[in-house]
């Protein structure tokens, strides 16, 4: 049988041209298709997941999946920090360790009594710092009723019960410890962990924390976290100046605090997300 003859200009040729897009069929790496480079199919149809439309990592930010850490180094410093730094400060207590001594040389370098360091002092005490919370709740359960919220009462009930909470861990913690007080005071135990610095911290933390949604301008937040951060400071400096307490009896209930405020922040940030998903009022609410 005798060969089909190719036709013409077949010959010879292979290799000697670009491959030809044949008809029906997308070639892979053309402009828009996907593979390419370009974030858009071969139908020229947007990508399902854009950069825009993807969910937010836990701080907020624009990211991936799974999200990029944030979040976790923010709970390890507010909460694990504090909690490991508190146990050994309690553990040193106990045991009455070399942490001590260098607590006690501490406060020999910083007693000094004066009118200033006991009104300092003062400010951690129940009749002061409880009534700055007792506003910052009213203030705040009035504010999230007024806007509709669902759950107008629940930031307000949660800082309650966390200021609650203060006697109820720190009582059993003065019992525990036993701790002698400084040569200043009566003699006397009971003097660990402070609980005048963790009424402080509790009351004024919280009531920060209960009013910073409300604050629009970044000035403003940052004001009031630095009279919140002050109002702590003067109070512990205050005791320990004073000498109503050991410089340690102050650290481990500042610890003490931040972990407790750093629950009450989680839980107010939850709430806050759900309010503004379930309120649609509340984005457009008075400032």
């Amino acid at each position: 049988m005798r060969d089909t003859p190719r036709p013409e200009g077949t010959l010879g040729d292979i290799g000697a041209r670009p491959p030809q897009l044949r008809p029906g069929r997308a070639l892979a790496h053309t402009t828009g298709a996907s593979g390419s480079g370009s974030p858009h199919r071969s139908d020229s149809r947007p990508p399902q997941t854009p950069r825009g439309a993807r969910p937010s990592d836990p701080d907020g930010r624009l990211g991936t999946t799974p999200p990029v850490p944030g979040r976790p180094t923010s709970l390890f410093l507010l909460l694990g920090l504090p909690a490991l730094l508190f146990t050994l400060i309690t553990w040193q207590v106990v045991t009455e360790g070399p942490l001590l001594d260098v607590d006690a040389t501490v406060s020999r370098a910083l007693v000094h009594p004066d009118r200033l360091s006991e009104l300092l002092a003062d400010l951690g005490n129940v009749p002061v710092a409880v009534p700055v919370l007792a506003a910052a709740l009213v203030y705040a359960a009035w504010r999230h009723r007024r806007i509709g919220a669902h759950h107008w009462w629940l930031p307000a009930a949660s800082a309650t019960l966390l200021m609650a909470l203060v006697p109820a861990l720190v009582v059993p913690l003065k019992l525990l410890t036993d701790r002698p007080g400084t040569p200043v005071v009566p003699p006397a135990t009971g003097y660990y962990p402070s609980g005048h610095t963790a009424t402080a911290a509790i009351a004024y933390g919280a009531a920060t924390l209960l009013l910073l949604p409300w604050l629009k301008s970044a000035p403003a937040r940052r004001v009031l976290l630095a009279v919140c951060a002050t109002l702590n400071l003067g109070v512990g400096f205050g005791l320990v100046r004073r000498g109503y307490h050991w410089p340690l009896d102050v650290v481990a209930s500042w610890c003490l605090g931040t972990m407790l405020l750093t629950l009450l922040w989680l839980l107010l940030s939850r709430s806050s997300r759900r309010t503004s998903a379930g309120t649609p009022s509340s984005s457009s609410g008075p400032s």
